[in-house]
């Protein structure tokens, strides 16, 4: 190991059944360095920190830390945590009905022999040399998330880790809050210990961070001093395309020329929900396929959530076809019109136990009401009209879903909403994880969609494929819209700056 280096990966391996999630990464962190890992959805980040963590097993590689004469053997995160080696997730992991000093002790203590007096003045003094406003004795739910976040920092500090990893941990902070965790890192910075910030926020990168490493399918990107890597080019990194080397991927005869730009079938303005996404403007015509595009956490889904009433809306105000209408929840939207196939359709979209067929015909059941149930004799209509639409690959309509492909899945998530003749669809991920083939007969639906007049807008991690299906596209970056593109800007190099803030 280098001098100042407290941990070093090499060569680390990890392999799932029929994924490579990781291959020979390399990760290198030093003393006093708060270091960002950065890459989109599937780039291998969670693995490579479970792996750091003990969650789990490495199939190849080593792991060095200061202090140890040979490789580290890390089979469990109470191993990780033995060696100096804490995490601090998203969601908070202490207990909020004991105290703030019972957290940071916990596990460590001696049960009915513990001594209050002298772990709560321990407790304080930590929390003193640190600067976080709690007192020992207060009850951790009444800390604010950012307070419960840096008690547990404190607690890892506390425990003398050298390797500190913060994942996600400003999902939930204004910026308020994530300023004052920004103070607290910069302190654990001076007092040596080296961070692992895993985020998706651009901005808070460059504010806080010394260096980046970028990991991609697996792979290691690079590692980068942070003055050495302008936004554009960490994007470009992140999704694997070099600004030099771009060339145009728009298909003209796919795309969608808008025909009457002046009806607006939705229109909202100053939108916000409690997910946490800053108040925008937005609006699609009759017979547009728009979008909203930017990396991974940039609020993309949480704008559609609001349109549709998915998320609690707390503040805007929302018009269809120019009148004024409340949608606070998904059968408001469907009433109007308006269908919506969320991102994780394991979750959100499918109900596994039932046949294609209950699923197909379930929002139209919903909008009919149960108490004027649709006759089985129209729901195998309805069914088999939509499966052989959308060519679903299933032995019959009584298949349960669940035995389907993720790609039929997706179709019979598809029709469901079809089936309710909407005038607006919103579409989130539709293509993800499933083949080329189906991709490409998605991409080709919504087009012929849109130019039967039904107005759409469409989420893609894949900004190729946005580029192919949309006539424009809302950019999102740090759950704010900070742009948008339509005619001749939509390019790759156009989403890629407008996402990065304009540096070039």
């Amino acid at each position: 190991m280098k001098d100042n280096s407290v941990l070093e990966m090499k060569n680390i391996s990890k392999s799932f059944p029929g994924v490579r999630a990781l291959q020979n990464v390399d990760f290198r962190l030093c003393e006093g360095e708060i270091h960002a890992l950065m890459g989109e959805n599937g780039a291998g980040k969670s693995t490579l920190i479970k792996v750091l963590t003990g969650v789990y097993e490495k199939d190849g590689g080593e792991i060095f830390l200061k202090g140890l004469d040979k490789a580290a053997v890390i089979r469990s995160p109470q191993d990780a945590q033995n060696l100096g080696i804490s995490t601090v997730y998203q969601e908070i992991t202490l207990c909020p009905n004991l105290s703030v000093a019972e957290n940071m002790y916990i596990g460590r203590t001696k049960g009915a022999g513990t001594n209050w007096k002298k772990m709560n003045a321990g407790a304080d003094k930590i929390l003193k040399s640190l600067d976080i406003p709690a007192k020992a004795t207060q009850q951790l739910s009444s800390c604010s998330i950012a307070i419960q976040q840096m008690v547990a920092i404190a607690r890892a500090v506390d425990m003398e880790c050298k390797v500190l990893i913060l994942d996600e941990p400003t999902s939930s902070l204004d910026e308020h809050e994530v300023e004052k965790l920004f103070k607290l890192m910069r302190d654990l910075k001076k007092k040596g210990v080296g961070i692992i910030f895993v985020t998706h926020f651009l901005d808070q990168v460059y504010e806080v961070c010394d260096k980046i490493t970028v990991l991609r399918d697996g792979q290691l990107v690079g590692e980068y001093v942070i003055e050495d890597l302008p936004r554009v080019k960490l994007v470009a990194k992140m999704l694997g395309k070099e600004l030099d080397d771009m060339t145009e991927i728009r298909d003209d005869s796919l795309v969608y020329k808008e025909k009457d730009a002046s009806e607006h079938i939705f229109e909202a303005q100053g939108l916000q929900s409690n997910a946490g996404i800053k108040p925008f403007d937005f609006y699609i015509n009759k017979g547009e396929v728009n979008g909203f595009t930017g990396l991974l956490g940039s609020g993309r889904s949480e704008c559609v959530r609001a349109i549709f009433g998915a998320d609690r809306v707390i503040h805007g105000s929302v018009k269809i076809k120019g009148k004024d209408v409340k949608i606070s929840k998904p059968i408001d939207a469907m009433k109007h019109g308006i269908a919506y196939l969320p991102e994780d359709r394991k979750v959100d979209g499918i109900i596994g136990d039932l046949s294609v067929r209950e699923n197909i015909i379930l929002a139209l059941q919903v909008l009919k009401g149960f108490f004027r149930p649709i006759s089985k004799a129209e729901s195998y209509k309805f069914a088999d009209e939509y499966i052989k639409l959308l060519e679903i690959k299933t032995a019959s309509a009584d298949t349960p879903i669940k035995s389907l492909s993720g790609g039929n899945q997706q179709k019979c998530i598809l029709a469901r909403w079809l089936l309710m003749n909407p005038e607006y669809l919103i579409l989130d991920e539709p293509t993800r994880g499933i083949d080329v083939g189906t991709k490409v007969e998605i991409q080709k639906l919504v087009l012929k969609l849109a130019s039967g007049g039904m107005s759409v807008t469409f989420i893609s991690s894949e900004t190729d494929e946005m580029l192919r299906t949309c006539s424009r596209l809302v950019v999102m970056r740090d759950r704010k819209v900070v742009g948008e593109l339509t005619g001749s800007d939509l390019t790759q190099n156009k989403i890629m700056s407008t996402i990065a803030g304009g540096d070039n």
